[in-house]
């Protein structure tokens, strides 16, 4: 197996690019059309019951572990799977790009907060959830100001500020929450708030964007490569947290992995392969972290120190543990779907997904009592 971008090329699985920029709240559709279904058509898929010979994933720090360590060669061989290749996004990627690069073909299994899977569900991507996190928590993805900014302190001091962020993700689903319950109402497509709303869709240019001054409040995952080196510059501080226990935390802001419903009705051993894999990976992580860090710092060329932190810090979101209760899942997106609605949500409101919907959208032959679980 290998760690190769050359070698997903060499096999023409294929590459989503995207340029960054900014897109305005008045643009979301347009944004939404970009990060899931402009790219060109679906690649052809195999016939049913043909040999998959290899797997292409996304690159990131468990997933560069389990590659060194041979975890994927380990559980992949078992079910005929005789390469692994690791595909790095790119900085310069459109936030949601990953659902393209699904309905591509580029990559296998995707992962993201359950929000944005829904969301790019809702927006027409034939994908299903096959493994979603518990709850997470206040610490995942604080609301940043820069630190030599003495006006904003709190949440309540971004009243008639600008915030910058993606749209279909929790730099904006978080906030969301955060704004509504301190009376500040966050600008929609549907309806101007008290507090300004700029689309920036790109991790680098959010964080340039915060620094610069053109936005003046920015939430996100400062237990990623992106967010942990903006933490750790010294250059921001934290004004703001999630609500404890509200509909972000207990589910829209829940780890999940995803893939289209036709690679998971025809490779399902691979995708339990994928899930025992990570469930290992993470685990040796935890266990070995001096070692880990080493390991993710060169896998994606990120300074030891940033490698380290997103091991022990509590925002660290790769370390949950499972739900194992598809039911529960099923709940959580239900319950997380009505507040957004209920609360002005521009995307849901115009694509909810029905109960039937979002039955079929978890898979529940790879939760606890499936045919394909790991629990």
């Amino acid at each position: 197996m290998e760690n190769a971008v050359g070698s997903a090329a060499r096999r023409d699985a294929g590459r989503v690019s995207a340029v960054w920029g900014k897109v305005s709240s008045r643009g979301l559709a347009a944004a939404l059309v970009a990060a899931t279904l402009a790219l060109a058509a679906p690649l052809a898929p195999a016939a049913a019951g043909e040999q998959l010979d290899f797997i292409n994933l996304q690159l990131n720090p468990w997933s560069v572990v389990a590659q060194e360590k041979g975890i994927f060669k380990e559980e992949f061989d078992k079910v005929g799977v005789k390469e692994v290749n690791l595909i790095a996004s790119g900085a310069a990627e459109l936030s949601g790009a990953e659902s393209a690069g699904l309905n591509r073909g580029s990559i296998a299994i995707a992962q993201r907060m359950l929000y944005p899977a829904t969301a790019h569900r809702a927006n027409g991507l034939d994908a299903v959830v096959v493994w979603v996190s518990e709850a997470s928590n206040k610490y995942r993805t604080p609301l940043l100001a820069r630190a030599d900014n003495n006006e904003i302190n709190t949440i309540a001091d971004m009243e008639g500020k600008v915030y910058g962020s993606n749209r279909i993700g929790c730099s904006y689903t978080s906030v969301f929450e955060s704004f509504e319950a301190a009376g500040l109402p966050l600008d929609t497509r549907l309806k101007a708030g008290k507090i300004r709303y700029e689309g920036v869709e790109n991790n680098g240019a959010r964080n340039a964007a915060l620094l610069s001054g053109a936005v003046d409040g920015l939430a996100t995952h400062i237990g990623n490569n992106s967010g942990a080196a903006l933490y750790l510059s010294g250059k921001v501080k934290i004004v703001g947290r999630t609500v404890e226990k509200g509909v972000y935390e207990n589910g829209a802001g829940r780890v999940s992995f995803f893939a289209m419903r036709d690679f998971a009705e025809k490779y399902p051993d691979a995708v339990k392969a994928f899930l025992i894999s990570y469930r290992r990976a993470t685990a040796w992580i935890q266990a070995n972290v001096d070692e880990a860090a080493q390991i993710i710092s060169k896998g994606t060329r990120v300074p030891l120190e940033i490698a380290k932190f997103q091991i022990v810090d509590p925002s660290g979101y790769e370390f949950i543990a499972g739900d194992t209760s598809a039911d529960n899942v099923r709940h959580a997106i239900s319950e997380f779907q009505d507040w957004y609605i209920a609360h002005g949500d521009d995307v849901f409101t115009d694509r909810k997904l029905s109960q039937q919907d979002i039955t079929a959208f978890v898979d529940g032959k790879f939760f606890k009592g499936g045919q394909y679980s790991i629990y």
